[in-house]
């Protein structure tokens, strides 16, 4: 009998202890994830692009005929946009620009201190970034200060995986 006694208590001991650490496993992690930073680090491939202009969309399907990549390591931005088929001429629709970004939260802002026209060089561009698996969303204001005209821009891209 004795030895039946003992057993209880140091079973009842292990599920206890097994129901702790379960609670405390369940309990770090979702701390962990409601503090979690996002993680833009990588080489993305933008899908899709919407402008709204005056309440009106406009979207570009960037898997035709276009390929536009943006590479964020942990200070800098650069993105890259060609045609996919250019004319024989050789005039390719090439864009590239690029800078220091900064990320609080998912607020996102790029610091373009190059590209390709110069009039936009040294303005940030403010956006709200999330994502979900391996699709990064982009929304913010773009100014055309020429035109007077707030276009909201929301971007769709992938990570390439590599």
């Amino acid at each position: 009998m004795k030895q039946r006694k003992t057993i209880v208590p140091v079973a009842h001991f292990i599920v206890r202890l097994t129901s702790l650490l379960f609670a405390f496993s369940l309990l770090f992690s979702c701390k962990a994830r409601q503090g979690e930073s996002i993680r833009l680090n990588g080489t993305w491939q933008l899908l899709s692009g919407t402008t709204i202009t005056r309440g009106v969309s406009a979207v570009t399907d960037y898997t035709k005929g276009k390929m536009m990549i943006k590479i964020i390591n942990d200070s800098h931005f650069a993105f890259l946009s060609h045609d996919l088929n250019p004319p024989k001429d050789s005039s390719n629709h090439f864009d590239a620009g690029g800078g220091s970004y900064s990320l609080t939260g998912d607020q996102y802002i790029e610091h373009l201190d190059y590209y390709t026209d110069h009039n936009w060089e040294g303005k940030p561009f403010t956006f709200t970034v999330s994502i979900k698996d391996d699709t990064l969303i982009q929304r913010g204001i773009e100014k055309v200060e020429n035109e007077n005209i707030n276009r909201e821009i929301i971007e769709k891209y992938i990570r390439v995986k590599g």
